[in-house]
């Protein structure tokens, strides 16, 4: 005989799905997007390249993600998340021990693309899937949950990676990660999920694909989200070098950078506290708002604004990355949400992949005044958000 869960174990099970979900994430994070920036150098001179060839690989494991992750959200849409996401420790740890077997440019490109159809499956856009589906138009709440945990993803990776690399050497640090995934992130993603698809997958078994429709707002939120992207991934990349162009010190602009994991997580506090009780889409617009207003500190008063100017861009990303799982959720409603998040997200990986890239030309051309294309496009995801309509009956939460 079964019997319904009480009222009171209800939030219990939530509470471990979020934990366990946010320790996995934090894992993935860290093992994957979050590596060149400390290993890149040192994979690069024990293969004999460039560490631009290293660079290269990762932006073509996000352009593989990129791909792939229509065909992962619809499958989390059909059977929940959590044969995908166990899935992606093993691709996870497949792609690492290639990374740490690598000789060349060619097994290199080969082990970042394993890494990239891990983070497909692995990543954010699987894991608010996989919450969509389980808790449907409640997953707002554990999506925030989420996204506090892998907000210290890189706090985790780059000092541990940094301490595995100078005691055992970058193989070895591959292989550290490789091991993690399988006897941490594995058994997360196998014990903590529920073991069956949730009653919203079920649903989805039967309904044909959804595609790009409704095309005007899923290209909207496409923009906003390739806007916002482009911005993050140049900002990873360049931001100690943006600030020393404000003329900030070396050593005080990488402190000043190291602002931005704090940043992100307070701003993931306020959504998780008072920011929840509004529209999703204002939290967004407020996300979107954020970066234009740190530039414009930033150029008008220097070098004494940049703590100001990354604790802005930091807040608004933290926001964003929350907003990407909430306002398609808030839009659109759990049905067909893996295959829609896969969608939204495509675009904006490939954004994300050529960002360092092209900031980076412009940078050189610009200096300071770089920050008027990385504003412009936050300012332009902002319009894009004032476009997008809200079903009926959610109009009045908007006000």
């Amino acid at each position: 005989m079964h019997s319904e869960p009480s009222e009171a174990d209800a939030p219990r099970s939530r509470r471990v799905v979020v934990t366990g979900l946010g320790i996995s994430q934090t894992l993935a994070w860290a093992s994957s997007y979050y590596l060149p920036a400390v290993l890149a150098a040192p994979i690069a001179a024990g293969i004999g390249v460039s560490p631009n060839w290293v660079f290269a690989a990762f932006s073509a494991s996000l352009l593989v993600a990129a791909l792939t992750g229509p065909f992962v959200g619809r499958l989390i849409d059909r059977r929940g998340g959590r044969g995908a996401l166990a899935l992606s420790n093993l691709v996870f740890a497949a792609g690492l021990i290639g990374l740490a077997l690598a000789e060349g440019p060619v097994s290199l490109f080969g082990a970042w693309a394993i890494l990239g159809v891990g983070m497909a499956f692995g990543l954010y856009d699987a894991a608010f899937a996989t919450l969509a589906a389980l808790y449907g138009e409640k997953a707002r709440g554990p999506i925030t949950g989420v996204t506090l945990f892998a907000g210290f993803a890189s706090t985790v990776s780059w000092p541990l990676s940094t301490v595995l690399n100078g005691a055992i050497g970058w193989r070895e640090t591959c292989l550290v990660w490789a091991a993690l995934n399988l006897v941490l992130g594995l058994p997360l993603n196998r014990l903590v999920l529920p073991r069956t698809a949730p009653r919203a997958a079920h649903l989805q078994r039967s309904a044909g694909r959804i595609g790009w429709r409704p095309y005007r707002e899923m290209f909207l939120l496409a923009f906003v989200f390739s806007a916002g992207w482009f911005v993050t991934g140049a900002m990873a990349t360049h931001l100690p070098k943006l600030l020393e162009l404000a003329g900030v010190a070396p050593l005080q602009a990488v402190a000043a950078s190291a602002l931005v994991g704090p940043a992100q997580v307070a701003a993931r506090v306020a959504e998780f506290t008072f920011l929840r009780r509004i529209h999703p889409l204002i939290s967004a617009r407020i996300a979107a708002s954020l970066h234009p207003l740190g530039a414009i500190i930033l150029v008008v008063v220097g070098a004494p604004a940049a703590a100001a100017f990354v604790l802005l861009y930091g807040a608004g990303n933290g926001l964003l990355t929350i907003a990407r799982g909430t306002v398609p959720l808030a839009i659109f409603g759990p049905h067909a949400y893996g295959e829609r998040t896969g969608l939204l997200g495509a675009p904006a990986r490939a954004s994300q992949a050529f960002a360092p890239l092209l900031f980076g030309l412009f940078m050189d051309k610009m200096g300071l005044f770089v920050l008027i294309i990385s504003a412009s496009l936050c300012v332009a995801a902002l319009i894009a958000l004032m476009c997008v309509q809200t079903p009926r009956g959610e109009a009045e939460k908007m006000r």
